[in-house]
């Protein structure tokens, strides 16, 4: 397989999404993708990326695009996991980043997750739990939910219901839901089958799995750090120094 600007040797089953504009983080993202942005000693990116070679992954694809030479940079020498950059001179969103990394990406199942997160694994660590709760018969999307209860720095009202065999139902007029998406999810390509190439969300492929009844949840154990601006970033450092 090979993408437009790297040869593939052989395809990666995860992608971090890291090119957004990160623009309620400004200023501090005025010179720096929110990726890089430290929390707990290392930029976000990093943790993500470490816990995944934790998992086992050893490749992985990350896009960027907003100051997207310095993301590109900083993984360079990463060899474990080993990084494929997915460049996009257009932003894409998350829907479209990841439809224009599939050449790049395992045609079975991929591990999604986005770059600028924090969390505090439960009694077994998040990517493990996923890798071992996804079942292709059933599933088309495994997404991880947390607790909007206890949730730090999330004031959002909730995504998503989690019913009783597993099977998500979104919010839709509901005044709130117990539950909010944290970023991380488990795909079958296969969502993807005739979605014209360009911009769009992830929701798309979400609702088609949800149409379907193949749309699952699992709920995080462990502490979940929305942070989205300067100050919920300093909120965060707070409390994980306590």
């Amino acid at each position: 397989m090979t993408s437009n600007m790297h040869p593939v040797l052989k395809p990666a089953q995860a992608m971090v999404l890291a090119a957004g504009l990160g623009k309620r983080m400004r200023p501090i993202t005025d010179k720096m993708p929110k990726p890089l942005v430290p929390v707990a000693g290392k930029p976000m990116l990093d943790h993500v990326l470490d816990r995944l070679g934790d998992a086992g992954f050893d490749r992985v694809v990350v896009n960027n695009h907003y100051l997207g030479e310095m993301i590109s940079d900083h993984v360079a020498n990463r060899d474990f996991p080993v990084v494929v950059n997915s460049s996009e001179v257009e932003l894409l969103e998350t829907g479209g980043g990841v439809q224009n990394a599939l050449p790049m990406l395992d045609d079975s199942a991929i591990l999604v997750a986005n770059a600028d997160m924090y969390w505090t694994e439960g009694k077994d660590p998040l990517f493990e739990r996923m890798i071992e709760a996804f079942d292709a018969e059933h599933m088309d999307a495994l997404l991880a939910i947390a607790p909007v209860d206890g949730a730090f720095g999330y004031d959002g009202a909730g995504d998503f219901f989690w019913q009783v065999d597993g099977r998500l139902k979104r919010r839709g007029s509901a005044v709130a839901a117990p539950y909010f998406f944290t970023g991380v999810q488990i795909l079958n390509p296969r969502l993807f089958e005739g979605l014209l190439p360009g911009n769009f969300s992830l929701n798309v492929v979400y609702d088609r799995a949800l149409e379907n009844g193949r749309c699952y949840g699992l709920v995080h154990d462990g502490r979940w750090f929305h942070i989205g601006t300067p100050e919920a970033l300093q909120d965060a450092e707070n409390a994980l120094a306590e």
